[in-house]
């Protein structure tokens, strides 16, 4: 059964931190590269983070150096670390395949940054 699951965001304080966790399908973990999508309210869904089967990893500016994208390959979970969120960062989070997301995706996990 393929599946992405999501889970660990929450209303956070700016310059707090929050770790997100994606439980894969091992049919498409062991096969694809991995990425953290969000989306905003009202914007489209974007790439933030991406790492490959080998663990090398990529992140979109806005990110880099607050984010950390991680892997288990044991359990087939995808993680995203984040440290010193900002309320840019609010959105749903989402986890797919790199490049270019399977035609599904999962529930996401919303991730408020707010005073």
């Amino acid at each position: 059964q393929v599946q992405l699951v999501e889970s660990g965001g929450g209303l956070v304080r700016p310059g707090g931190s929050l770790r997100l966790s994606c439980t894969v399908s091992k049919s498409i973990f062991n096969t694809r590269n991995m990425a953290w999508y969000r989306q905003a309210p009202g914007e489209q869904r974007i790439g933030v983070a991406w790492i490959a089967r080998s663990g090398y990893s990529e992140y979109t500016d806005s990110v880099k150096g607050r984010f950390t994208i991680s892997k288990n390959n044991a359990d087939a979970t995808v993680y995203l670390q984040m440290t010193n969120l900002k309320a840019e960062d609010t959105g749903v989070y989402y986890c797919n395949t790199h490049p270019g997301p399977l035609n599904f995706w999962g529930q996401g996990t919303q991730v408020t940054v707010s005073s």
